[in-house]
């Protein structure tokens, strides 16, 4: 795929799921870095902590030589002593994660799925959110999406940027009825784990 992201107006983060992929996970990482991505989540929900510290450490690595920012995800002890400085964080471990934790980080990330969430998100410290789930994805079979007017309403509440979440694709139609409803970007995992 011949895809460069840099330069769009439309942000889009890249979030990661090995199972997804083809070939090896490190190798993947590379080409979705080489389009330019917003960032990368590195979201392997699957791992304790002791196997997620290794993977990032690499993964950390190959984002830094293509200059694109890590996120790590869950994790907040292993990014602090990583040295990484930003972390996205399930709303149940924003919650618990100490007020003098949060200075090791210049950005702060978390999943919403009501308004009430992303208001609560502003407030515990958060410097961007994620919505969703948005559009029909295999992730969430069976599961109707939130829809655009969530979105859009997630979006006027709030002053920070959100990005959507959940069925997005490289496709600027989407993209351009996302920016619409007020988002600042888009989450990929399935298109991005099959580059």
């Amino acid at each position: 795929m011949n895809c460069d992201l840099a330069g769009q107006d439309f942000k889009i983060i890249a979030v990661s799921n090995r199972k997804l992929c083809e070939r090896p996970f490190t190798e993947q990482i590379e080409r979705v870095c080489q389009i330019k991505p917003e960032a990368i989540i590195l979201r392997e929900k699957d791992l304790s902590e002791e196997e997620y510290i290794i993977l990032a450490e690499r993964i950390m690595e190959i984002c830094k030589q293509y200059q694109v920012t890590c996120i790590l995800h869950t994790f907040w002890k292993t990014a602090a002593y990583l040295g990484c400085t930003s972390i996205h964080l399930p709303m149940a471990e924003l919650r618990k994660l100490p007020e003098e934790e949060k200075k090791h980080f210049k950005e702060i990330g978390t999943s919403v799925h009501s308004v009430e969430e992303a208001e609560e998100a502003v407030n515990l410290g958060a410097t961007y959110l994620t919505a969703g789930h948005i559009y029909v994805t295999n992730c969430k079979k069976g599961v109707p999406p939130r829809g655009l007017g969530f979105l859009k309403e997630v979006c006027s509440r709030v002053k920070l940027p959100v990005y959507a979440i959940g069925g997005i694709r490289f496709d600027q139609e989407q993209w351009e009825e996302l920016k619409q409803a007020g988002a600042e970007g888009g989450c990929i995992m399935s298109g991005m784990m099959n580059l």
